[in-house]
């Protein structure tokens, strides 16, 4: 089953320093048939105004995935970490027993995010965060593991979460395609961050989304130049 869900489709809110949009129903966006995806529970298309940024606040129990679009996130948190993740690559937080953290944009432009929560296998744990650039040339033509609960992909050089998932990038050329063996029974949610692409047939354009399920393979081709991120989720 292919649910696309077009980016004029989406809730969201403008706070003036932040525009946001909703894949899933979030804060006072509410969509009963948009609560979550499997283990996925929310997808947010944000874009933060210069000098302004997410205020300290607290997590526990999500993993919680930065993927930088345009511009750069810097990050602080109540462990002592500090970080500044620029665009295409991505920074990871388990929030396990609870932790408190900041994100903000310092950069001259807008910055431009899809932050991604999926559900833990287990709640509890140490708190974590980590950051990793991943040059756009490693994922061209073909979908990379960026963030990943399997051993595998942690060895390939994955960001750890701690839940049965992966999140994953690739950029694709005009008229490319790459394949990717979901399984009937997994979830996938795919977002095109730049560009037009095609799933199974259904076209996408720029920050649409689509839900899929039941789907054992996903055929993907670039319609024009693309960016697309796409969460593999039990």
């Amino acid at each position: 089953m292919i649910d696309r869900r077009p980016f004029s489709s989406l809730g969201g809110a403008d706070h003036g320093w932040l525009k946001a949009k909703h894949h899933f129903s979030f804060a006072s966006y509410y969509d009963p048939a948009r609560m979550n995806h499997g283990a996925l529970r929310v997808w947010n298309d944000d874009e933060i105004a210069p000098g302004s940024g997410f205020p300290p606040h607290p997590h526990a129990d999500m993993e919680i995935i930065t993927y930088v679009r345009d511009g750069a996130i810097t990050h602080k948190d109540s462990l002592g970490n500090e970080g500044r993740t620029g665009a295409g690559d991505v920074q990871v937080m388990s929030a396990g027993t609870g932790v408190r953290h900041a994100e903000y944009n310092l950069e001259p432009d807008t910055t431009r995010i899809f932050q991604i929560w999926i559900q833990p296998d287990r709640a509890g744990g140490a708190p974590t965060w980590g950051a990793k650039p991943f040059p756009k040339g490693e994922r061209s033509g073909k979908l990379v593991a960026l963030a990943s609960g399997f051993d595998a992909d942690l060895a390939a050089g994955a960001l750890p979460i701690r839940t049965s998932a992966r999140v994953l990038g690739a950029t694709l050329n005009a008229g490319e395609r790459t394949d990717y063996p979901l399984g009937a029974a997994r979830h996938g949610y795919l977002v095109v961050a730049k560009g037009a692409v095609d799933v199974n047939g259904v076209r996408l354009n720029a920050r649409d989304g689509v839900a899929i399920s039941d789907e054992a393979t996903l055929a993907i081709t670039a319609s024009e130049d693309a960016e697309i991120v796409l969460v593999d989720a039990a």
